[in-house]
């Protein structure tokens, strides 16, 4: 029998999964998970692995039917790639949840081409992996491999389902790119959407520089159209192009909340809008000043600043011009043509927005540059909102030809599953290992379709090593969400990743006598970023959390200093080193929560195409650690914002944080609702961002909405990014 001819009508493992979601005696069916897990190994997966007589023979197989690649495997020889086999075999990996697996042999594990049967166990997929990002290097493979067989590392969805095909999209996970104002920008800027659509990745773009709706083309007034026609030529692109037909391209257009065309770039999102500037599956976000909450703070009258004039002014794009520094001198300025509209009232329709359909996402653009040591300027970000790297502008003519090429960001995503993690010997040893696998996704990239995005991926070799399970790890060490503990275990962890993997890029550089593009002149080389480090003791200080800790070297405040030394002797490889993406599929197949976020639900529902339902308990759920796992949506937003503010203070880049709210809030939730509707409004959206924003968070994503007759909105899964 072959998986084309399972009867998934008389399979037992779809049934015994949905037992999990019936109570029997007042409590949750968790064994029937394991009993679907069981089943669908026993009746879907064994019954259809294709078997070979050795491994050589598989290896063959695959190279003559153009399943993998050989000259990866070519840099090993077989004995080594038979020990490496031996090795993961000994380590007994074993799905945790009947979701687990059901994932991995569905999303990532390798079938014949008529789809009858699997190629791949987790275990091939694992050794393909470590094998493909070692690059030959046999000691690196078995590190590799063990960090993934034990699940302490988890390459993101194009990584790891990618790795070492011969049949395959890029490695990389989403790139962002910038648009001048004018045609040959903007018309380089679709053909780059296409092209990078159609190698897998999402694709982030503002277009803050392009003039406003009816602003003069040449003198002639009334003349340009703005950036709604452009929003809808991306969101087409977008539609049109796929990797290999495999999933519809995915994009998000930023616009300064400064630009004139604000409030016609929100009304593309609303439900009533005209289907002529309507956008339904292009993503929006908002690049928002210092100012801006100052202006609403002061319920003051703000001014938008046409970019064309702004541009002319101070010769350099809207983009890269500090609004917050230059506000003043912009209204004073009668040579820049300005609007004038109700902060306030901007800042509700933003809020209106979030409510209604989710969007935009928040970028709070002057405190991500703030704490950016490398040098230049960060003015937008990508799908999901974590990725936040300086850029420079390009300028292009006629026959659209770089005149002055700029750099833009690709992003190479991989996360780490703190629950198992903790669960390391080496922690410094694990990040390193990781640093190493995500460096060879930068160096290995082929991005010379877009020249901007090759410039700068060769200038950075920057990576994007997140974290999730984080929201497990509380439950099973029986820690409140967002409680002191919960604040001090995030700070300490990932004030140890930033530290590790410092010393990992730091002796990359040293190996390779290579350092990021104007890394002498950034903080890392004068020593101002490491000053918090080495004048504060950020070791545990509660006692739990301590306890935790006490196994690993936790840096003191001399390790961080000799650190700093070594750095500006050797310099370091990488420009940017972490980022928080939003964890999809990935995270059910590690048993991990998504991200740094609550759970949504004890059950999890999940709507798998044709299939129906299916169920996910959280990982580690029983009756001990099931008071600690409260639901998104009864949860403070902001203890979850104190927990991501934790972690911002040691990520160089940002993080993708959803806002969880129901349409009734829970009583009692959020103290400025006594005596008021428990209806959510406007406000509550409007005090959240703004808690944000004073919290140091660079970046929200969206916001979810559970509504009175449960159903969720504003969900916009980010397939492309998402690891």
């Amino acid at each position: 029998m072959s998986l084309k001819e399972l009867d998934l009508e008389n399979v037992t493992y779809f049934d015994l999964n949905n037992q999990v979601n019936i109570p029997k005696n007042n409590e949750i069916q968790l064994d029937k998970d394991q009993e679907a897990l069981n089943a669908f190994l026993d009746e879907n997966v064994l019954p259809n692995v294709m078997h070979f007589d050795s491994l050589q023979e598989r290896l063959d197989w695959m190279f003559d039917h153009r399943f993998l690649e050989r000259e990866f495997i070519q840099k090993y020889n077989l004995t080594f790639i038979e020990k490496l086999y031996t090795y993961l075999a000994g380590e007994h990996f074993k799905f945790k949840s009947f979701m687990a697996a059901f994932k991995f042999y569905n999303q990532y594990a390798l079938k014949t081409n008529d789809g009858a049967y699997y190629i791949e166990t987790y275990e091939d997929r694992v050794a393909m992996n470590a094998l493909y990002y070692a690059d030959g290097n046999e000691n690196l493979a078995l590190r590799l491999a063990d960090e993934m067989i034990h699940q302490r590392y988890q390459p993101a969805t194009p990584s790891f389902l990618n790795a070492g095909r011969a049949r395959r999209g890029e490695l990389v996970s989403c790139f962002i790119i910038q648009t001048s104002d004018d045609m040959n920008s903007i018309g380089r800027t679709i053909n780059s959407a296409l092209q990078l659509s159609k190698m897998g990745g999402g694709v982030g773009i503002n277009l803050s520089n392009v003039r406003e709706a009816g602003a003069p083309v040449m003198g002639i007034d009334n003349a340009a159209g703005g950036v709604v026609p452009i929003m809808k030529l991306l969101e087409d692109s977008f539609t049109f192009s796929s990797q290999v037909g495999a999933r519809q391209g995915a994009g998000v257009v930023y616009l300064s909340v400064f630009h004139p065309d604000i409030l016609s770039f929100l009304s593309t999102k609303k439900e009533n809008a005209d289907e002529k500037i309507r956008v339904k599956t292009l993503s929006l976000g908002l690049t928002v000043p210092d100012k801006f909450y100052d202006l609403v703070k002061q319920n003051e009258t703000m001014y938008l600043f046409s970019p064309d004039d702004v541009e002319k002014v101070y010769q350099q794009p809207f983009n890269y011009v500090d609004i917050t520094a230059e506000y003043d001198n912009m209204v004073a300025n009668d040579k820049i043509r300005k609007q004038r509209i109700d902060a306030r009232s901007l800042e509700e329709e933003i809020s209106k927005l979030q409510q209604e359909s989710g969007y935009p996402y928040i970028i709070n653009i002057d405190t991500a540059n703030r704490t950016n040591p490398v040098p230049g300027k960060i003015v937008s970000s990508n799908l999901c909102s974590e990725i936040l790297q300086v850029q420079t502008p390009s300028e292009i003519d006629n026959e659209q030809h770089y005149t002055k090429l700029g750099s833009d960001i690709s992003c190479n995503l991989g996360s780490i599953n703190i629950v198992n993690m903790m669960n390391t010997n080496d922690f410094g040893g694990s990040v390193d290992t990781m640093v190493r696998a995500l460096t060879f996704v930068s160096d290995s990239s082929n991005l010379d379709v877009v020249p901007s995005i090759d410039l700068g991926n060769k200038e950075k070799h920057a990576i994007g090593l997140g974290a999730m399970g984080l929201a497990a790890y509380f439950a099973q060490n029986k820690m409140y969400y967002g409680d002191e503990e919960a604040l001090d275990f995030t700070s300490t962890f990932f004030m140890m990743l930033n530290y590790y993997s410092i010393k990992s890029s730091m002796g990359i550089a040293k190996e390779r006598h290579e350092t990021f593009y104007q890394f002498d002149q950034s903080g890392y080389a004068d020593g101002t970023y490491f000053d918090k480090y080495v004048e504060k003791n950020w070791t545990p200080k509660t006692e739990k959390v301590a306890k935790a800790f006490a196994g690993f070297d936790v840096p003191t405040e001399q390790d961080w200093a000799q650190l700093k030394e070594d750095v500006a002797k050797y310099g370091m490889y990488n420009a940017y080193r972490h980022a928080i993406a939003p964890t999809g599929s990935i995270s059910y197949v590690n048993d991990a929560t998504a991200s740094l976020l609550p759970i949504v639900n004890k059950i999890e529902e999940r709507q798998e195409g044709m299939i129906g339902k299916v169920y996910y308990p959280a990982p580690g759920l029983s009756n001990e650690t099931m008071p600690y796992y409260v639901s998104a949506y009864d949860t403070d937003m902001r203890r979850v914002i104190d927990v991501y503010a934790a972690a911002q203070e040691h990520i160089d880049q940002g993080m993708a944080l959803t806002l969880f709210m129901r349409s009734t809030l829970p009583e009692h939730l959020y103290e400025w609702k006594n005596n008021r509707t428990n209806k959510m409004t406007t406000r509550d959206l409007t005090i959240l961002r703004n808690y944000a924003f004073n919290k140091g968070i660079k970046s929200l994503y969206y916001v979810r909405t559970f509504t009175d007759d449960n159903q969720e909105s504003g969900v916009n899964e980010c397939e492309s990014c998402s690891i």
